[in-house]
């Protein structure tokens, strides 16, 4: 049988055992149907295979984002941008043009003030060096309720959020002189001179809280828009090459609504597997024995779904504060997070949860060290080898930690963006010389043989950023190397970005690598990460990218 497609005048990095370089991949169906030199390859073209030529270009596995909130990124467009307002009366203009498109009454509720994707340096970008006011904000729209949101704090890793309220939507919200705030992080700014409500509300949490409590009534994402803005994103990580996500911090009712849509109008573009998030609150006093039991007949083993979209694992959380009952107010909605605010309970329930889960058969994700005592704990009850369970978001790990992990036999996911490049340099700072091999000890793990996969967090989308923080372990100043000793070469970067996302869910066999019977997921890309200079490797992009055999991205195509 001739081959669907082909790609032909390529390096293919395939990534198998050997890490062979190839010259030319073929497709049939969904599965890859030859990779070798182009003069064989070439044999099972027809007069129906499409021909790629790739010009020379690499050619690499797609990449798993093994902690990626994809849903996150396409909610950015759903709501109106204040992005290039170098002024408070620039942001006035701006909602005074939509409150001219809107009816008497109507909200209007726009993106944070300053500059996307992570909103640094506000509000000293603005030529007045403050935050409009609710004044502000009645000038631009006195017939409307106005709401800018705060950012989603880990997008810049540093608090403070501000969001404001013009003086419409304070009075839906109820919010007077006399309202206390509700925690307190939480700053209700008032006027010096009349005590009244400035319509600035601060916050000094990462996780926002003021969305889900004093502004609860300001509209939610909608289904629709998350619809839309799961489509649209699934066509950004395209875009960086990415074919499949892990979602290890789990995923809400909401998100998991727009995914079934999304795939049940086959729209999906980016293979999904998600991790539940539960609702504590919402499941009540319910027996969490008898609860995972009746969750284990779709979360067990492999879970529910199919190749493209699948749900198991449970998420895990340590949470003990009241900040997650504040944001739980809004619920069943969850704003940015997309997962659920309670999925956080305090330390013994979270074990007798994880002791269940195993019982059960259903796997766990959690995210920081903190839970490794919290799964030894588990093993001693119910051993864990061979389950796979996950911990995400490391950043300091000793010797002592690896072996753990390893007798655990833990899959782990990184956050490169933040503790290495955000926070890397900090930390060695703080740790000293003794101390900075414990930095997300990448080469020390992979010389452990624990398994595990690059994660961008959302911050930003492009995987290639945390492969090129692997590689040069570069801080945020571009000239201080975070803990060198645990560097990882380009190979083992590669390795970890494509079959250590596909170990992650027991799904090493049937992707990771571009080898024959493989679900054809690869992409065409703007420069080779084996070559290029190491600080262009975060620069990469895909020319052309497949999943399952179908072309789901091209550059130039408009």
């Amino acid at each position: 049988m001739n081959a669907d497609l082909i790609l032909r005048d390529a390096k293919v990095i395939t990534v198998d055992g050997n890490f062979r370089i190839a010259e030319a991949v073929a497709v049939r169906g969904a599965t890859i149907a030859a990779v070798g030199a182009e003069g064989d390859v070439m044999g099972l073209a027809g007069p129906d295979t499409r021909i790629i030529e790739c010009e020379g270009r690499a050619v690499m596995p797609g990449m798993t984002d093994g902690h990626a909130h994809m849903d996150r990124e396409g909610l950015k467009e759903a709501l109106p941008s204040l992005s290039g307002c170098h002024s408070v009366d620039d942001i006035v203009e701006r909602i005074a043009a939509l409150a001219a498109q809107a009816e008497p009454g109507a909200w209007i509720v726009t993106m944070p003030v300053g500059e996307p994707p992570i909103y640094e340096g506000v509000p000293e970008s603005l030529a007045e060096k403050c935050f409009p006011d609710r004044w502000d904000l009645d000038r631009a729209a006195p017939d409307n309720p106005v709401y800018i949101r705060s950012i989603w704090g880990p997008w810049r890793h540093r608090p403070p959020l501000v969001s404001i309220a013009n003086s419409s939507a304070l009075a839906l919200a109820g919010i007077t002189r006399d309202t206390p705030a509700p925690a307190a992080s939480i700053e209700i700014e008032k006027d010096p001179k009349s005590g009244e409500p400035t319509g600035r509300l601060i916050e000094s949490n990462l996780l926002p809280i003021i969305e889900h409590a004093l502004m609860g009534v300001a509209p939610r994402f909608t289904l629709d828009q998350r619809i839309t803005g799961l489509k649209r994103s699934m066509g950004v990580y395209n875009s960086f090459a990415t074919t499949g996500v892990f979602e290890g911090h789990g995923v809400a009712a909401e998100v998991l609504d727009a995914y079934k849509a999304v795939r049940q109008a086959d729209a999906q573009t980016v293979r999904a597997h998600l991790v539940f998030s539960p609702s504590w609150q919402a499941a009540g006093a319910a027996a969490v024995d008898a609860l995972l039991e009746t969750w284990g007949g779709w979360l067990a083993g492999s879970g529910m779904g199919d190749e493209w979209l699948r749900v198991s694992c449970l998420f895990a959380e340590v949470d003990e504060t009241p900040e997650s009952a504040l944001r739980a107010q809004s619920l069943p909605h969850t704003g940015w997070a997309g997962f659920y605010p309670d999925s956080g309970i305090p330390r013994e329930q979270t074990l007798e949860m994880m002791v269940a889960a195993a019982r059960c058969g259903i796997r766990v994700a959690g995210v920081k060290p903190h839970l490794l005592d919290l799964y030894e704990e588990v093993d001693r009850q119910v051993p864990l080898a061979g389950r796979r369970w996950v911990l995400g978001h490391i950043n300091i790990l000793n010797e002592h930690d690896i072996e753990r992990t390893k007798r655990l036999g833990l899959v782990m996911t990184t956050h490169t963006n933040r503790y290495i490049f955000k926070e890397g340099e900090a930390a060695a700072g703080r740790l000293g010389e003794t101390g900075a091999d414990t930095i997300v000890p990448l080469a020390a793990l992979s010389r452990a043989g624990v398994p595990f996969a690059l994660a961008s967090d959302n911050v930003p989308v492009s995987l290639f950023h945390p492969l090129w923080q692997t590689v040069a372990r570069k801080g945020r100043d571009g000239g201080t190397v975070v803990s060198p000793n645990q560097r990882l070469s380009r190979e083992q970067a590669l390795r970890a970005a494509t079959m250590g996302g596909a170990t992650l869910t027991f799904e090493e066999g049937v992707k990771g690598s571009i080898e024959v019977g493989k679900l054809a997921d690869f992409a065409v890309l703007s420069d080779d990460p084996l070559t290029c200079p190491e600080d262009a490797i975060k620069e990469i992009v895909a020319e052309t990218t497949v999943v399952g055999g179908r072309v789901v991205y091209e550059h130039n195509s408009g």
